[in-house]
């Protein structure tokens, strides 16, 4: 799966989501809420509540707000009622755009992302149309001067890690959805911290554009994420070399 991870690392690098922390916070209640109501209230037996408290502890969310969205999610508390929607379509360059949302309205929220997408130089596409390009996985991104190749290999491959990735001053390791918690485990047990650990949707194969085409794209990605519906942006993009070292 070569180049799994560079749609994860270019984003990571231009922050998007990070410089906004309510808007942050925002998104990150809503997961929580809908994790507890689909899946009960215990992170303990509830993976993807687990997931999600574990990013508002990253993001330094208050713990009170996490409290609060486990009650609303679990009835406790009363709240709005999200659902969980997705759009799909093609951006700049002719790359797969897979948008997941959380709305109370579903009606306002496709209206907004098709005039984000028109305004950006995208197209919405029916459903199917991408989504059988990216696959669910888990993906946990460790830095470099964390751990050695050899170290992270004797770690996590006993523990279900089915591909490991050197990105340079990173790795990226790839699990099954049902394998991630284990992995992030025996991470845990050697001591070896973490960059990025979630469960997402990585791109079978990646489609290289150019310069401006890559910027296009990250113009609209930025867009996206700006919307309060909108939890995850993906996309199959390959970028060239010098796009890359813009981003540092």
């Amino acid at each position: 799966m070569s180049g799994h991870s560079k749609w994860a690392s270019i984003k990571h690098k231009k922050g998007a989501l990070d410089a906004k922390r309510g808007k942050l916070f925002s998104k990150i209640s809503r997961e929580i809420i809908v994790a507890a109501r689909t899946g009960g209230a215990d992170p303990g037996t509830n993976g993807r509540l687990r997931l999600a408290v574990s990013k508002a502890r990253e993001a330094n969310m208050p713990s009170d707000n996490v409290d609060r969205a486990i009650k609303r999610g679990s009835g406790g508390l009363e709240g709005i009622n999200y659902e969980e929607t997705a759009f799909e379509g093609y951006g700049p360059g002719g790359v797969a755009i897979l948008v997941q949302c959380l709305t109370d309205n579903k009606n306002r929220t496709s209206a907004e992302i098709r005039n984000i997408l028109s305004k950006k130089d995208a197209s919405l596409a029916g459903a199917g149309s991408v989504s059988w390009l990216f696959e669910k996985k888990g993906l946990i991104i460790i830095d470099a001067k964390n751990t050695t190749e050899e170290q992270l290999m004797d770690t996590v491959l006993d523990a279900g890690a089915e591909d490991i990735k050197n990105d340079g001053d990173a790795f990226s390791i790839v699990t099954q959805p049902h394998d991630f918690e284990n992995v992030r485990q025996a991470l845990t047990a050697k001591k070896i911290s973490t960059r990025s650990a979630e469960i997402t949707m990585l791109a079978k194969n990646l489609m290289l554009v150019d310069e401006k085409s890559a910027h296009k794209v990250f113009d609209l990605v930025e867009a996206l994420e700006e919307n309060d519906d909108v939890q995850n942006v993906y996309s199959n993009i390959d970028v060239p070399d010098s796009v890359l070292k813009e981003l540092g």
